[in-house]
């Protein structure tokens, strides 16, 4: 489940963002699979989804915000949930190596 103490304040500029993607009005089956879905058939649906989020105008808003909350489940912004792990425990590297530069260097 999706951390939402890190979700953003309930304002509508915050949010405004979501009246605009090309997701709006499509079956949330497209951009999350269902139980028992595996293999080709799943990948179809995903690259199905990410095409749909390509053309989308706020994709980089829908994946920050699926990154900001560390989003569990779908396609969000075109990315699948392994690409946001793999993208978040990349910034938690980076994270992590500038908070503990190598012994004989000071962080910048």
């Amino acid at each position: 489940m999706a951390c939402i103490t890190r979700l953003p304040q309930p304002v509508s500029e915050v949010w405004d963002w979501q009246l605009r993607g090309a997701c709006r009005s499509m079956s949330s089956e497209v951009f999350f699979h269902p139980e028992q879905e595996r293999g080709r058939a799943r990948a179809r649906r995903q690259e199905r989804a990410k095409q749909i989020c390509r053309q989308c105008p706020v994709m980089a808003e829908c994946r920050e915000h699926a990154l900001a909350v560390e989003e569990p489940f779908g396609i969000w912004g075109g990315l699948d949930e392994q690409e946001r792990r793999a993208i978040l425990a990349s910034r938690r590297r980076a994270a992590a190596a500038a908070d503990n530069p190598p012994a004989g260097r000071a962080a910048a």
